[in-house]
């Protein structure tokens, strides 16, 4: 992926203007798939080394339109005065500035990332023998264990980050908020939504396999 270091005001406009309509294209996707009901989830991309365009808050990410994609630094304050962006805008900004080669996050609230770890109070899933592991970056055979990290939910977002940043020192190929569901990243929002779609269809088949034992 290559990030823009830099740009005029009108070329920074076209950025926000192709992340708007990708973010908007892939926010219906996702409703289609159930991942996003009511006002859930959140949908980023990066514009610039130092900017992300994110989805503003209280909006359905299924019926999103350009005017609901805003842009925020790295910081998660937004560009523009009055913009408000998502509530957990700063894991966003967590993920590019820990993770340089990210160009896109998908957070989606599934049925199966809800419930499985509700379910199960452990601090990571256990996942192995799949095939779809290959859809993942560096991974190259079914015969893989990976431990998709689960945290607790918080609704202090710098509380939470200070949580999840140590699984950053290896990163994962994504992470769970109990109760609440799936954090993906991608070097584009398409790959993105492969990688998001990916773990969505791992915790189902996990749900699954529980309920055949």
């Amino acid at each position: 992926m290559t990030v823009t270091l830099a740009a005029g005001p009108a070329e920074a406009g076209d950025v926000l203007a192709s992340r708007a309509r990708e973010l908007v294209a892939i926010g219906a996707r996702m409703d289609a798939r159930g991942w996003v009901p009511a006002s859930a989830g959140n949908l980023s991309a990066r514009c610039t080394a130092d900017s992300i365009a994110i989805t503003r808050s209280g909006v359905h990410k299924g019926r999103l339109e350009a005017a609901d994609i805003i842009e925020v630094w790295l910081d998660g304050t937004p560009l523009r005065a009055g913009d408000r962006p998502s509530a957990e805008t700063l894991l966003h900004c967590q993920v590019y500035e820990r993770l340089p080669a990210a160009g896109a996050v998908l957070h989606g609230h599934s049925v199966a990332a809800t419930a499985l770890t509700l379910a199960d109070n452990s601090p990571g899933i256990v996942l192995e023998g799949y095939e779809i592991l290959k859809a993942f970056p560096g991974i190259a055979t079914h015969q893989t264990r990976i431990v998709l990290p689960v945290f607790d939910n918080d609704q202090d977002m710098r509380r939470l980050a200070a949580a999840i940043a140590p699984a950053f020192a290896a990163p994962p190929i994504g992470y769970v908020l109990r109760g609440h569901g799936i954090y993906a990243w991608g070097e584009d929002v398409e790959r993105c939504f492969w990688r998001l779609e990916a773990l969505e269809f791992l915790l189902s088949c996990e749900c699954e396999r529980r309920r055949m034992r």
